[in-house]
């Protein structure tokens, strides 16, 4: 338990007093709790659990079978411009909570004035195979807003979807998009993507 709670208490980039405060406890007990020292009884690591976002099992070392998507990936996204095609790609972060994901964009993947822009969502995981969600641009006057809809890779190393929403070109747009773990592979996905729908089309 002592490891569960040091562990996901960092992936939330939650203090000991955070903890503590969101229990109900003193910061003293979080320390306790996570050396090893004491085991905090039952009302109090439903609460501890409560606020790590987890189960009680997975308190208690029980295995989830939940993949864990924190973390930093590069998003590649097939747009468009007055009717132009262009891939672009952006870091973006993943902090999970449960089955819930935020998603903050890092980086813009090209220059403002081409379009480039940052944005946030969520998403949230559905066993462990689907990801939906929403964007909205967090960036000045752009107005783009939609829906994510990604299959996960089997292993939880790359996804790849779609994005429908507002954008520069008109009100309902869509193109393709991937999650991976290097820009390469991010761009490469949409490319296979793209490939295979050109050929059920030809």
């Amino acid at each position: 338990m002592s490891e569960v709670m040091r562990r996901r208490r960092a992936e939330l980039g939650m203090s000991q007093s955070e903890l503590a405060a969101a229990v109900g406890v003193d910061p003293r007990q979080i320390r306790r709790y996570e050396s090893g020292e004491q085991q905090p009884v039952l009302s109090v690591a439903v609460a501890i659990a409560n606020a790590l976002d987890i189960s009680l099992g997975e308190l208690a070392g029980i295995p989830s079978h939940r993949v864990s998507l924190s973390g930093e990936w590069y998003a590649c996204w097939q747009s468009f411009r007055n009717g132009v095609e262009d891939l672009r790609v952006q870091k973006v972060r993943f902090r999970q909570h449960g089955e819930f994901i935020q998603v903050e964009a890092l980086t813009r993947g090209t220059a403002a004035e081409k379009g480039g822009y940052l944005w946030r969502g969520e998403l949230r995981l559905w066993d462990n195979e689907i990801l939906m969600g929403w964007y909205a641009a967090n960036d000045g006057s752009v107005r783009s807003k939609g829906t994510m809809y990604f299959v996960m890779h089997p292993h939880g190393i790359n996804m790849t979807g779609r994005w429908v929403g507002l954008s520069y070109d008109g009100k309902i747009v869509t193109g393709w998009g991937s999650m991976a773990k290097s820009d390469e592979e991010a761009r490469r996905l949409v490319e296979q993507l793209r490939e295979q729908e050109s050929g059920r089309d030809g």
